[in-house]
């Protein structure tokens, strides 16, 4: 690990950030130079301590983990955050682990929506980012861990994921589920993590397993969505998703038709927060 680099490499990327950049507020009294350590230390979900002693190089040596969430938080490109792996003395990351790295583009955008419920997924069904009110309205899903970081595992391999969805919409969402996952398995290959992941699901679950062979085709990914809320009850909701360039990730903004029940229980969300769930 070259500390010395490592800490100069921080220090450029931090500096070529403005606030706006990411969301804050530039304030009438800045004078530093792009961010401040603490901006990038809560950006990346660190200490302040931590971040600190890594730009005056005499922090410890950051895991993979802390690594990816620096890049995060710097919003580096993919280069860039290969650049900082090698740094720290690490392989560059396979394309399963830059599957979790979220371009600087989608960034700059859930940025800019942090009124909205909105999440960046990845291609295999892991949330990367949710807002406040996508927390609020689907609960913490950073929280998960292994294969159940991914919706399409956790809705086969764990009934409760299957809660707030009413019981007449399982059988169209599991099979929008499988042709998602199959098109993922369709351009990664046979040796990738959807592969993996596929095969371990027709093993664990009988209805994945009749899914998956009748080779679905995947249709638009959102339509109108009902979910039932343990705070407010039912919602239909439109969701609308983006998908960057290379199929990896997509931006999901959930929507309610203004004047509607729903619109009204979204904005009660917005004021009550994840404390619904």
């Amino acid at each position: 690990m070259d500390r010395a680099r490592l800490a100069e490499f921080l220090r450029t990327r931090r500096e070529a950030l403005q606030p706006e950049d990411v969301g804050l507020p530039r304030g009438p009294r800045r004078r530093t130079h792009g961010l401040r350590r603490e901006e990038v230390a809560v950006l990346s979900d660190m200490s302040f301590d931590y971040y600190n002693r890594l730009e005056q190089k005499r922090g410890p040596h950051p895991s993979e983990q802390m690594l990816a969430a620096l890049a995060r938080g710097l919003r580096l490109s993919m280069e860039d955050r290969d650049h900082l792996f090698r740094l720290a003395g690490y392989a560059t990351p396979g394309r399963r682990v830059r599957a979790d790295h979220i371009n600087p583009g989608m960034m700059r955008i859930i940025d800019g929506l942090q009124d909205a419920a909105a999440m960046v997924v990845n291609d295999v069904g892991e949330t990367l980012r949710q807002t406040p009110l996508a927390v609020a309205l689907l609960g913490d899903e950073s929280v998960y861990t292994g294969r159940t970081r991914s919706k399409h595992y956790r809705w086969f391999a764990d009934p409760t994921s299957r809660l707030m969805y009413p019981a007449e919409d399982h059988e169209e969402r599991s099979l929008t589920i499988v042709s998602h996952l199959h098109a993922t398995y369709t351009r990664a290959g046979a040796g990738s993590y959807a592969a993996s992941l596929a095969a371990e699901l027709e093993r664990r679950s009988p209805e994945f397993a009749a899914l998956w062979s009748r080779h679905p085709v995947a249709g638009p990914y959102c339509a109108v969505e009902r979910l039932d809320h343990p705070r407010v009850g039912r919602l239909e909701l439109h969701c609308q998703t983006l998908i960057d360039p290379d199929q990896s990730q997509g931006l999901v903004v959930y929507t309610a038709t203004p004047g509607s029940e729903s619109y009204e229980k979204m904005a009660l969300l917005s004021v009550v927060g994840a404390q619904a769930l």
